[in-house]
């Protein structure tokens, strides 16, 4: 199984949504810098609908066999298919398809000069879609590549990124309908960072204490920073939340500054989380190696694709660490997750505003059923493949 071709696709489309999609932002690095603090443009993934309706624009990669087997993986920015187009592609043609260990080490010595961010993410999709080929060729799930199932089905937290955080009655009520869906757990992210002092970080406190409020005692809250504020930020943070009994603070501050996750982490009994933006078993050693976190959240689509989450997740269980995929309910997460153990991967990350859109394009969505992620038992690989009714236009680029 020779791969003869290597494509990347553009698929535009237009989504129907409810109103306004991203009612507000979350706080980001970016906002000690006064132009940034109001604007979407700080998140620059974040495109904001119009009557209703939000224009897509995905790219995919195409991997194909000479008898016509096809693995795609996606969606990708123009970054990461500009990397792939002009320094990946030429290490596919003519490979093995289950070479894929030889084709990841040589595409990573390749990218000398991007050992993190968007290089990292070309390798990723490459090996996702090298995985939902070979399961395409041999007619089996990736879950049972990577060892077999290990439950039936997995409970998702829902992640509440994009809902306004500053009206608490909004506050109540999408807290109240999530958990009325059978979501066990909910994720919600802080709005303001250190340069909008006490008058906001009170806010973010008053976040924490009407979602304990409202849900419960019983009901597991998680609370993210998106790498948006410093020690003595989180730490004065942490001493007034820690009554509401969160159960992880997520990515305290930016991903390379371990020492400061160090010095946060010896200060509280609050679980810290994080490392969605580190990338390879390297850059996530150094959080394991140095104790800096208690769950890791490597995202298959950057951190070096399926084949490094596997790498991944043998230095987490050796340290007996939880491992959280970050945006686990993509197709990659979901059949890696279901690999797992359920004692070091007991949750999957459902993103309710962004995983509709990544996956707009797919027959096959993933979608909770009663706040649980069930077993793809009919898939072939991936479970990859695209809906062409959905599409506007589709275009091969960078040929």
């Amino acid at each position: 199984m020779i791969i003869s071709k290597v494509s990347l696709v553009r698929y535009t489309g237009i989504m129907k949504v409810n109103g306004l999609l991203w009612e507000d932002r979350l706080a980001t690095p970016l906002d000690i810098y006064e132009q940034y603090t109001n604007s979407l443009n700080a998140t620059a993934d974040f495109v904001q609908s119009e009557n209703g309706k939000l224009s897509l624009d995905h790219i995919y990669v195409k991997i194909e066999t000479a008898d016509n087997k096809i693995g795609i993986a996606g969606p990708m920015n123009d970054n990461v298919a500009f990397i792939i187009a002009n320094q990946l592609k030429a290490i596919l043609i003519g490979k093995d398809v289950f070479a894929s260990e030889l084709i990841w080490d040589q595409m990573y010595r390749k990218l000398v000069h991007g050992r993190q961010g968007e290089p990292i993410w070309a390798i990723s999709f490459i090996d996702c879609a090298l995985w939902d080929l070979k399961g395409k060729i041999l007619n089996q799930p990736v879950y049972k590549l990577l060892g077999g199932p290990t439950v039936k089905k997995i409970p998702a937290y829902a992640s509440m990124l994009g809902f306004n955080v500053l009206d608490m009655k909004l506050v109540k009520a999408r807290a109240l309908e999530y958990k009325s869906k059978g979501f066990k757990a909910q994720k919600w992210f802080f709005r303001y960072g250190p340069t909008k002092g006490v008058d906001g970080l009170k806010k973010n406190i008053e976040l924490v204490k009407t979602l304990r409020e409202t849900l419960g005692d019983d009901y597991e809250l998680m609370f993210d920073c998106w790498q948006s504020m410093d020690v003595p930020y989180v730490l004065s943070l942490i001493d007034a939340i820690k009554q509401y009994n969160p159960k992880w603070l997520e990515e305290c501050v930016m991903p390379d500054r371990i020492n400061s996750y160090i010095r946060i982490k010896n200060k509280t009994n609050i679980p810290l989380a994080g490392a969605e933006h580190h990338y390879t078993r390297w850059g996530i050693n150094q959080f394991i190696s140095e104790g800096a976190l208690d769950i890791i959240q490597a995202d298959p689509h950057w951190c070096g694709g399926i084949s490094e989450m596997v790498k991944i997740s043998a230095l987490c269980t050796t340290h007996d660490l939880i491992l959280i995929p970050h945006a686990g309910a993509m197709h990659a997460g979901v059949h890696f997750s279901f690999s797992q153990s359920p004692a070091h991967t007991p949750m999957i990350e459902y993103l309710v505003k962004w995983m509709p859109i990544l996956q707009y394009f797919c027959e096959e969505e993933v979608i909770p059923e009663n706040g649980y992620i069930n077993l793809p038992e009919n898939t072939i690989g991936l479970g990859l493949n695209i809906d062409n009714d959905k599409l506007i236009s589709k275009e091969y680029v960078y040929e």
